[in-house]
């Protein structure tokens, strides 16, 4: 299977790797890392619109990017189209491209009538798309689950309704909000969107491996994957995604390796955000690069207590820095 570029709407992608938009995590640093591995395209954080018209400066902050993550999307999401709209408005110069957020299942996000609370009101997803399609001329896209639950399945619906709105193209995570990320991602639904669909599909959910990713491909017919929680401390998942598509063997990195990328990630977050808030996100991201090697449960018990960066530098360094260890990936 060969790479395989795409569009979406006057944006093409070099190749069908996408980094899924996940709160708390696709903060700059990361999207740097995750662009120097090979996605072709990185997305922001979900951005609150009512925080955007509010002029909320954190809420801005999300938006914050660098010349080196570029194609760089922006994903928002809120409950009414006006105020979608005008958020899209205030927040289209910094991005190539606009994603609306249909499936976020956490309680906050849903009591404020947001994320996958909408796939309950079709009238008003429609309404919401056709706002942010005449708020902006960027590529837009949405990003939805199967159904609020098993009783409510809707994903070919509100697949229509974008299409129809002017969705540029979109995304399925196979999974009701009532299942969370529990159960199994049911891949087949992806397959049925992009058989009722014309716009580019990007299936999304239970991809941890680079086999994963092609089997997702070649099952659904996709015209793309979204990497999400498989990527923690991973980002040489997408590099053997590419490699299987070009016809290369994957490869697991060495201790030094991981290292070598930990490290840079750090000093990215440094630059990005001083050393107070540094600490605080590179403790997950530090425990995630150690998964699978020995001794990593006590490495991430020494991190989290670890207040200082140069003392997280040091762990790092003794960690991975020491004899070698058998790499499991």
């Amino acid at each position: 299977m060969q790479k395989k570029c795409f569009n979406i709407g006057g944006l093409r992608l070099a190749n069908p790797v996408v980094l899924a938009p996940m709160a708390g995590i696709t903060s700059l640093p990361y999207r740097r890392i995750m662009k120097e591995f090979g996605a072709a395209l990185v997305f922001t954080e979900m951005v609150s619109c009512n925080g955007l018209v509010r002029d909320g400066r954190k809420t801005f902050e999300l938006v914050r990017s660098c010349p080196e993550e570029a194609p760089l999307g922006i994903q928002v999401f809120g409950g009414e189209p006006e105020v979608v709209a005008e958020g899209v408005r205030r927040i289209e110069q910094y991005g190539a491209l606009i994603d609306f957020n249909l499936g976020c299942p956490v309680s906050k996000v849903v009591r404020g009538e947001a994320g996958s609370a909408l796939l309950r009101q079709p009238r008003r997803v429609a309404a919401i798309i056709g706002a942010m399609r005449r708020a902006t001329d960027r590529p837009l896209t949405v990003k939805i689950r199967a159904g609020w639950d098993a009783a409510s399945i809707n994903f070919l619906e509100i697949g229509h309704i974008a299409q129809a709105e002017g969705a540029d193209a979109i995304t399925l995570h196979p999974r009701t909000r009532a299942q969370g990320f529990g159960g199994r991602a049911d891949w087949d639904m992806i397959a049925q969107l992009k058989q009722a669909l014309d716009i580019p599909v990007v299936g999304s959910g239970d991809i941890q491996t680079a086999e994963d990713a092609l089997a997702m491909l070649d099952r659904t017919g996709c015209d793309a994957v979204m990497i999400g929680r498989g990527a923690y401390g991973n980002p040489w998942l997408i590099a053997n995604i590419l490699n299987l598509l070009e016809g290369r063997p994957t490869r697991s990195p060495s201790p030094a390796e991981r290292l070598a990328v930990a490290l840079r990630h750090l000093n990215y977050h440094r630059d990005y955000a001083g050393d107070r808030k540094t600490v605080f996100e590179m403790r997950k991201h530090l425990c995630w690069y150690s998964r699978g090697l020995p001794g990593s449960s006590d490495f991430r018990q020494q991190v989290n207590r670890t207040g200082q960066v140069d003392e997280l530098i040091q762990l790092a360094e003794s960690f991975f820095g020491g004899e070698e260890k058998a790499d499991v990936c």
